[in-house]
């Protein structure tokens, strides 16, 4: 399995957005382009992958691959879902999800609880220019990589990936988009280490 928490430090929290403008909402078209980036292939789909975003350390909209239907390999498409998300809200109760539509989950949630929650599936890698070269590290079979949006991690989320990430690695030696991000990482683990094509 493999997991991406990716945090929207102005994502919105309600489903007032419009479809039609998902950069002026919170930048949500960056989120929106890491969904797809996690799941999309060519023409086929990825169904061992989570997706937690993290929407304005309020709630945490959670995609599971092998449950999701209804997304095409657009923004619009993956704000959609999110809005649907957002608007099914109300039913996410304590501990307690809501479905919003297959595959898509909402819950009340912060940073901390998404990096611990995945943190329990396995090995947590926070994805950082900042990092050590991703090539050090032998690919991993479960592994949950943290990520910020168009942002830079706050320094109370830094601390908390300070305690909680077993690793801390770079993608290269230039910062690039969070939805590239997802891209390198899913074929740094494709290729067993940028090794085997």
């Amino acid at each position: 399995m493999r997991e991406f928490v990716v945090v929207g430090h102005e994502a919105p929290t309600t489903a007032e957005f419009s479809l039609d403008d998902l950069p002026g909402a919170g930048r949500l078209d960056v989120l929106c382009r890491c969904v797809t980036a996690a799941f999309g292939l060519s023409h086929d789909f990825r169904d061992e992958v989570r997706v937690r975003l993290v929407l304005g350390d309020e709630y945490v909209v959670r995609f599971e691959g092998a449950e999701l239907r209804h997304l095409r390999p657009d923004e619009r498409s993956a704000g959609s879902l999110i809005r649907g998300a957002l608007e099914a809200r109300d039913g996410a109760i304590g501990a307690m999800e809501a479905t919003a539509s297959p595959g898509v989950h909402v819950g009340t949630g912060d940073f901390e609880s998404a990096v611990a929650a995945a943190a329990e599936m396995g090995t947590l890698v926070e994805l950082h220019a900042d990092g050590d070269p991703i090539v050090d590290l032998e690919p991993l079979d479960d592994v949950a990589f943290v990520l910020s949006d168009h942002r830079n991690f706050t320094d109370a989320e830094a601390a908390v990936l300070e305690r909680a990430a077993d690793e801390c690695r770079s993608l290269g030696p230039e910062p690039i988009h969070a939805d590239d991000a997802v891209t390198v990482a899913h074929n740094y683990l494709d290729t067993d280490g940028f090794e085997a094509y």
